[in-house]
């Protein structure tokens, strides 16, 4: 009965968030409030009220690692935007057709998010983007292709999506397989909708913001640099030191901290704190951090009940098949978090089942990497932009979603043949 209430909430937590701007309901206070009663069923079911608070505690973890690289992430880009660093960057684009920028901010995202991640990549480009446009139409349409380019690139990558990251950590794939085995699938998740979305602006001519030059300055290109280098820095700092990126995100932005004290160290007290890391701090989007608190809470109580492990026993029990069960784990991973499905699969398949670097863990990091695209909070990447351009979750599901699945269909058809055609 309780895992039946825990399902009814999850599910009108949802709802309630789909339907933010008709309920007039902030979607942070719905993501909060599921995720507080879902996390309710599981104490009033728990044999031991000890087992469920480390149940919570544990998880609470993990979410908190996500939250606090966000956090580290959209500060770092506040810094860069206060200072005019992408004034820098704007200046370089020349071209005024919408079409030719969509087709250039869609490739950087596709490769960046590869080295960088797609959440990182995704806060930088929609902030950029945030720069070259003016309308908010625009802005909105080049960010849900941002979201799918993020995590089409993220997927091929072992640094780009958590779960490719899991997957290589887990010793189910080596990094040199997955990129040689996933690009050209990933390349055309990215690819179809980008192809099918640069017809509609093909011929429109951008009303570009009027850039001053006087705005940028040497400081500028310092805090630019600093802050570009420093993300790229997070990926290696774990690759090297193998903490969790959250903690390599804290040092960058406690350098970028200093870096920007010592900047401004002679400046009048009033400026100072105009380009102070605290003032960046009160200007990022807090409640697009909670939501996402509030998602996670609510997909942790699931997989705590054991909903998500069943269901994957359960694909595997019906469907027999490796690629109809990696597509379903990829749309799933829409409507709740891929970690816990990826964790649940490394779970359920050991090394004699599927071997490293099996097509079905490949295809598994392309499914799960790319099908949370589907759907605005179906990815941490969709959670930013989400924050940042204030995106209504209908409007999205109305004009990205299907693109987003053409591009996910698309993906598959390549990896397929691929497969067949290679016999690998």
């Amino acid at each position: 009965m309780l895992a039946i209430l825990l399902i009814v909430f999850f599910v009108l937590g949802y709802i309630a968030i789909a339907f933010e701007h008709p309920l007039g309901i902030n979607k942070a206070a719905s993501a909060l409030m599921t995720g507080v009663l879902c996390w309710l069923m599981y104490f009033f079911e728990a044999h031991a009220i000890d087992e469920a608070t480390e149940q919570l505690m544990h998880h609470l973890g993990d979410i908190a690692s996500i939250l606090f690289f966000l956090l580290g992430a959209m500060t770092i880009v506040e810094m860069i935007d206060s200072h005019n660093g992408f004034e820098i960057i704007t200046q370089k684009i020349k071209t005024t057709d919408k079409g030719t920028l969509l087709v250039i901010v869609s490739i950087l995202t596709f490769f960046i998010s590869a080295l960088l991640d797609n959440l990182t990549t995704a806060i930088v480009m929609t902030s950029l983007c945030a720069k070259l446009l003016t309308d908010k139409e625009d802005k909105l349409w080049f960010a849900g292709m941002i979201v799918i380019a993020a995590n089409a690139g993220g997927a091929w990558s072992p640094l780009g999506d958590v779960t490719t990251t899991m997957l290589w950590i887990g010793g189910q794939l080596t990094a040199l397989n997955i990129m040689a085995k996933t690009f050209l699938a990933s390349l055309a998740v990215c690819g179809v909708p980008l192809l099918i979305l640069a017809r509609k602006f093909k011929g429109k001519r951008i009303n570009k913001p009027s850039l001053n030059k006087d705005k940028t300055s040497k400081e500028s290109n310092i805090i630019l640099l600093t802050g570009v280098g420093l993300l790229i820095f997070v990926p290696v700092f774990k690759t090297v030191t193998h903490m969790p990126p959250f903690m390599g995100m804290l040092l960058a932005l406690s350098i970028i901290w200093i870096v920007t004290t010592w900047i401004h160290a002679d400046k009048h007290q009033q400026e100072k704190k105009k380009l102070s890391v605290a003032t960046a701090l009160q200007k990022i989007d807090t409640p697009s951090i909670l939501f996402f608190l509030g998602i996670l809470l609510a997909v942790a109580a699931l997989e705590s009940f054991g909903m998500l492990k069943t269901f994957a026993t359960f694909l595997d029990t019906h469907l027999k098949n490796d690629y109809l069960i990696g597509i379903t784990l990829g749309l799933l991973s829409a409507i709740v978090d891929n970690v816990p499905l990826v964790a649940a699969a490394q779970g359920m398949y050991d090394f004699s089942t599927f071997p490293p670097d099996h097509r079905f863990w490949e295809f598994l990091a392309l499914t799960t990497g790319t099908g949370g695209s589907t759907i605005i909070i179906g990815s941490a990447a969709g959670v930013a932009v989400m924050g940042i351009e204030h995106i209504d979750f209908i409007w999205y599901l109305k004009r990205i979603s299907w693109l987003a699945l053409v591009g996910f269909i698309a993906g598959i058809v390549v990896f397929i043949g691929q497969q067949w055609l290679f016999h690998t």
